[in-house]
């Protein structure tokens, strides 16, 4: 009766949200300002909104005891299955736990169901740890990743591993997952795939790095053969010295094309036997230099209408977020605190705080999702009229609640323009929870429009 009345309670909001209209209104808002208070709203509809149109529905709550299913909590990254059989009917996410795992929601059913579970817990050898990301591949797959590496190439671990999912739709027992171990080692977080099918990721971790994978075969259908061979390069902006510098960029080797380190790497063979380039160590040698950055977390990646990408990277330890200009290799600072605050009209200063999660909707905009506890919590709408990769403003879009909790996994769904999902991560009571976000038809009046000016994009 319960799943009736979730379903029930989904399709009404789904109804009178925008499903069948062109474009979403999640722009119309009126930026917030100020904290909330932890533990001031119920944790089932935990989010102060910025808009009276806006509504939320919590449909995934973690049973702790785990009675049914397994689920360890810390649910993180989303996707849907953005291609392929029944695309956008299955919602993905993942925990971040010491025996990590991977749920799919069904969005027509509601039901939630793990399709894979670590068979072990940290540290055994057969375990796997703190799944992150949640990326869909362009051949119709499901990557995730671990956010869990060594700093001494002396003493590896066996994790900072990625991983495929060849069969993401198929039924939990039939679920094949492989370690795709062409990529060096490295704490992941974001992935991100650009139009030429180069993947990108990162190191989470302060004066670490930014990289990209170019396959051999980039339009492979399958990932035995996208991952068979295939470059790895670290980020460099101008001659590699100048922490989280902007300006022109370039892209240095750590392998060959077939993916073999190029002599001097730094190689390690972890516990489990197997080799692999550390890709915290390498790129501070002077050979493979790359740029500093202070914990790169999140990728997102938006098109224009006059085809450039622009790769977007938060960077939490310094309340930074970047631009990189794919077609160009140029890097610019998006969101700083000193950026202006939309509700203030002066710089953001310290409201603007560990940015982590990077989202954008259907119409382009970005959000920036803060790592911070409950009571203090916020995502931000990031405004770009001119897209040229530097925001005029931010404002402050939604606020967490939740008492011990962050929002994580923040993904705006493709096929309906007024649908997105949030996760709210290890709060105190430790039921995790995914809420959808609605939002009405564009129509309304309500607060003032803020999207991108995509008739305005720069060369």
């Amino acid at each position: 009766m319960l799943i009736k009345k979730l379903s029930l309670a989904v399709a009404i909001a789904l109804a009178s949200s925008s499903v069948f209209a062109d474009a979403a209104s999640f722009d119309k808002f009126t930026p917030l300002l100020g904290d909330t208070v932890a533990g001031s709203l119920p944790e089932s509809a935990p989010f102060v909104l910025s808009s009276p149109k806006f509504s939320q529905i919590n449909i995934v709550t973690r049973d702790v005891n785990q009675t049914n299913r397994f689920d360890t909590g810390n649910y993180d990254m989303h996707t849907v299955n953005e291609n392929g059989p029944e695309a956008g009917r299955y919602l993905f996410t993942v925990y971040e736990t010491g025996q990590a795992g991977i749920q799919r929601t069904d969005l027509r059913t509601m039901l939630t169901t793990t399709i894979f579970a670590s068979p072990a817990p940290a540290p055994a050898l057969n375990s796997h740890v703190a799944f992150d990301a949640s990326r869909w591949t362009p051949w119709g797959s499901y990557l995730t990743a671990e956010e869990s590496w060594s700093d001494n190439p002396a003493a590896p671990s066996i994790y900072g591993r990625l991983f495929e999912v060849t069969n993401p739709l198929a039924a939990p027992a039939d679920i094949v997952i492989k370690h795709r171990d062409i990529l060096p080692r490295v704490s992941h977080e974001g992935l991100a795939f650009d139009k030429h099918n180069n993947l990108y990721f990162i190191d989470e971790r302060n004066d670490s790095h930014i990289f990209k994978f170019t396959s051999a075969t980039p339009h492979a259908d399958n990932g035995d053969d996208f991952f068979a061979a295939g470059q790895t390069f670290v980020l460099r902006v101008g001659d590699g010295t100048v922490e989280e510098a902007t300006g022109a960029a370039t892209w240095i080797p750590l392998t060959d094309a077939n993916g073999t380190a190029l002599p001097g790497a730094v190689v390690v063979i972890d516990p489990n036997g197997l080799k692999a380039i550390d890709g915290r160590a390498t790129p501070n040698l002077p050979a493979f230099l790359g740029t500093n950055f202070d914990r790169p977390e999140d990728l997102e990646i938006k098109t224009l209408r006059n085809g450039k990408q622009l790769l977007f990277v938060a960077t939490t330890t310094n309340h930074k977020v970047f631009s990189i200009d794919l077609s160009k290799d140029t890097v610019k600072l998006f969101v700083s605190r000193d950026t202006i605050d939309l509700a203030t009209g002066a710089a953001v200063g310290s409201a603007f705080t560990n940015p982590d999660n990077v989202a954008i909707d259907t119409d382009g905009n970005i959000y920036i999702v803060e790592d911070q506890p409950g009571g203090k919590q916020d995502t931000w709408f990031a405004v770009d009229k001119n897209n040229d990769g530097v925001a005029e403003a931010v404002g402050k879009w939604a606020s967490l609640t939740t008492a011990g909790a962050e929002a994580t996994g923040l993904y705006f769904d493709p096929f309906n323009a007024n649908i997105a999902y949030v996760n709210v991560q290890h709060p105190s009571s430790k039921v995790d929870r995914t809420i959808m976000l609605t939002t009405p038809c564009n129509e309304s009046d309500e607060g003032k429009h803020y999207g991108s000016g995509s008739d305005h994009d720069k060369d």
